[in-house]
């Protein structure tokens, strides 16, 4: 057996960055060169981009382009606060300077080194500086070391991962198409908000709501109650992986406690697209962590909601909020400050929501609550699947350094 070596990032790729074509030359954009920015770093595989320029866009500005299979990686933006974006491109592409691409030397299978970051990913968060766009050091990839087997080995870790992956990525879809079909029983039975066929009853989401409630601002510690930050709010629904306890006072507690119909609203992030998610609080989606489920609180960065239960259902209100227009109403609500998106208990409560009779909305949410049962199904798969992957990689990254 060949032993593996261990090896500077720096040493073996080429980093490259990218840049920005003027916005006011017209000249520049709407061509047919992909212009890869972190908005569209949303799966492993790049094969395109929201935005395209032209051969005058790349002359004439620091975009670069960078050919297929170039490891892509985010190193500023907000979301370096929770993830580090990392992807390959499947055809040449330009970046903006919010990006970097790492260009493989031969000895570097690409797929192998990408998945070798993104399982450090926890490494390269420790490097971030939270500034008005938050961004870690280049300098500190380059010094990154990597364990480096011979070219064949690389390259079968890297297939092991990726069948890995794209079970997990299939599992996604079916809860995505799922989201999709809980959308077009709201669209069948209401309408489009924004046209409002049925000419339901418009009111402010704070007219129905008894009360809004920020978190808790106390710092996590290893007692206390199990506290719902943002990141146990994701998908419209609870993930309790990564759960704190937060000390509490018992009037803290009997202010923050939650009960099931509770709305939780994630209040602020660099990440434009994360303000605003919601999900529902119930006792039967936390009965499997090791926690009581009467005792859960919630972290400062939520809001929590208390809608009139006599007027508005609290999932219906939850499945309007994540809908196109639900989103969009909260959208136009966040201001930004410091580089981060804000979305105060005013602007929640001007956002405006066809009321339907009550009966509608129970007729609604017994529908959908088939659909949830299913989700559940593939969530609780999925959550498998990610703790397989976690393995697979774990194992896959020690060996190659023990090789």
């Amino acid at each position: 057996m060949i032993p593996s070596k261990t090896v500077r990032l720096g040493d073996v790729t080429r980093i490259v960055g990218g840049g920005t074509p003027t916005r006011s030359s017209s000249e520049y954009y709407d061509g047919s060169i992909p212009w890869v920015t972190p908005k569209d770093m949303k799966s492993w595989h790049i094969d395109g981009s929201q935005i395209r320029i032209t051969d005058a866009g790349l002359a004439n500005s620091a975009a670069r382009l960078v050919p297929a299979q170039s490891i892509l990686i985010v190193v500023r933006s907000g979301v370096l606060k929770h993830t580090v974006p990392v992807g390959l491109n499947q055809i040449p592409v330009a970046i903006n300077q919010d990006m970097k691409a790492l260009l493989c030397d031969p000895e570097v299978h690409p797929e192998y080194l990408a998945r070798f970051i993104k399982a450090n990913s926890n490494q390269i968060l420790s490097w971030v500086r939270a500034t008005t766009a938050d961004n870690f050091p280049v300098a500190k990839l380059s010094e990154m070391i990597i364990p480096l087997p011979p070219l064949a080995e690389q390259r079968r870790i890297a297939e092991v991962l990726d069948r890995a992956d794209e079970l997990r990525a299939k599992r996604r879809q079916a809860l995505a198409h799922l989201d999709n079909l809980t959308q077009s029983i709201f669209l069948d039975m209401f309408g489009d908000p924004r046209q409002n066929p049925r000419r339901l009853p418009v009111e402010t989401f704070g007219s129905l709501t008894d009360e809004f409630r920020y978190g808790t601002s106390n710092k996590s510690s290893n007692s206390g109650a199990p506290t719902l930050r943002i990141p146990n709010v994701v998908n419209g629904t609870l993930d309790l992986r990564d759960l704190k306890t937060v000390p509490a006072t018992p009037a803290e507690f009997g202010r923050l406690r939650l009960f099931d119909g509770d709305l939780l609203f994630v209040r602020t992030n660099g990440n434009p697209d994360y303000v605003g998610r919601c999900a529902v609080f119930e006792q039967r989606l936390v009965r499997r962590s090791r926690f009581q489920p009467d005792q859960f609180i919630y972290a400062s960065y939520l809001i929590r909601a208390r809608v009139n239960k006599q007027r508005i259902h609290p999932a219906y209100a939850q499945v309007y909020m994540t809908g196109p227009a639900g989103r969009a109403a909260l959208r136009d609500r966040c201001k930004t400050s410091a580089g981060q998106y804000n979305l105060n208990t005013e602007n929640l409560g001007s956002v405006p929501i066809p009321v339907p009779s009550l009966a509608d909305q129970l007729e609604f949410v017994e529908r959908i609550l088939k659909i949830d049962a299913t989700k559940s199904l593939h969530r609780e798969s999925l959550v498998e699947l990610d703790t397989l992957f976690a393995s697979l990689q774990d194992r896959a990254f020690r060996e190659a350094l023990l090789r």
